[in-house]
């Protein structure tokens, strides 16, 4: 190559060129002055150290070099203009970790967001499992426990609340008021060690000397379906147990709260999508905070 290496972008200049076969009309579809391709069009000859279009009375030709090249430009062309929508879809496709219950809140709002940005793909992801943020697994997530890292934004967002909860057929079996003091002789359904530090897994923890554990999970979502069937008693989010009809708020009480909060690494904020979600989320919940708290069922 005659003069180093040349400035990938003179290929667009020459693949219109290709295509109008003058410089006045590339210029045009270009939107710039007819100069303009002419130098870049020189560039990139210089570079190569051989013409690739050949001028003319009736307007450009391209010379055999040319013409292999041709082909070449336009499938440049095809790549970037891939890369182009790959990175726009990834920008607009936002994804959101949150723990079990907290999806039936936001898709409630979804209408909301999507009105306002009518691009974005938002992506909800709920479990009990820590999504880890600097692996990319999400751009956000709501977290139950305090993050400490010079990586991550955290964000304070509500206290959740907990209460006693159980199914209208396990009632039947134990009839007479439960004593949050002492839950003898109740089968309960406790949560397996991935959810020890859980809020509803201490309290339950600490009464579990004289109770009978039905069934242990890791997941929320079981949980409330073991309770939901009249396996035993259990205590959940009261977002999650107030919303379930199979089941019943056993006390006005909030037995254990927990403090949420938003999540997401600090390079994030450049997303203009990652902060609409974030507005999103956080307006969610303050709408919520009652249902979250517990506070009104």
């Amino acid at each position: 190559m005659a003069g180093g290496e040349f400035d990938w972008d003179d290929l667009r200049y020459f693949l219109q060129v290709t295509r109008t076969r003058s410089l006045a009309g590339a210029a045009r579809a270009l939107r710039v002055e007819h100069s303009t391709v002419g130098r870049r069009l020189s560039a990139l000859e210089q570079r190569f150290g051989a013409a690739l279009v050949a001028r003319g009375a009736d307007g450009l030709r391209l010379t055999a070099l040319g013409e292999k090249l041709a082909p070449l430009a336009e499938g440049v062309e095809r790549t970037v203009v891939a890369a182009r929508a790959l990175v726009e879809a990834e920008k607009a496709r936002v994804k959101l970790a949150v723990p079990s219950g907290f999806t039936r809140l936001f898709s409630a709002a979804l209408a909301d967001l999507r009105r306002a940005h009518p691009e974005l793909s938002l992506e909800i992801v709920s479990g009990a499992r820590p999504v880890d943020l600097g692996r990319g697994e999400a751009d956000l997530a709501i977290r139950a426990r305090a993050i400490v890292s010079d990586d991550l934004v955290t964000r304070r967002l509500c206290t959740t609340g907990w209460s006693l909860y159980a199914a209208q057929a396990y009632l039947d079996r134990h009839p007479g008021r439960v004593d949050l003091d002492d839950l003898t002789g109740h089968e309960v359904i406790g949560f397996d060690v991935a959810l020890a530090a859980s809020p509803g897994a201490k309290w339950i923890e600490a009464r579990a000397s004289q109770v009978t554990i039905a069934v242990r999970s890791r997941e929320m979502t079981d949980v409330v379906a073991a309770a939901a069937s009249g396996v035993g008693i259990a205590v959940v989010p009261c977002l999650v147990g107030d919303a379930e009809p199979a089941m019943k708020r056993l006390t006005p009480a909030v037995v254990a709260t927990h403090e949420m909060a938003l999540v997401y690494r600090r390079e994030a904020r450049l997303s203009a999508n990652v902060r609409a979600v974030a507005r999103f989320v956080v307006e969610t919940v303050a709408r919520n905070s009652a249902l979250i708290s517990g506070a009104r069922a």
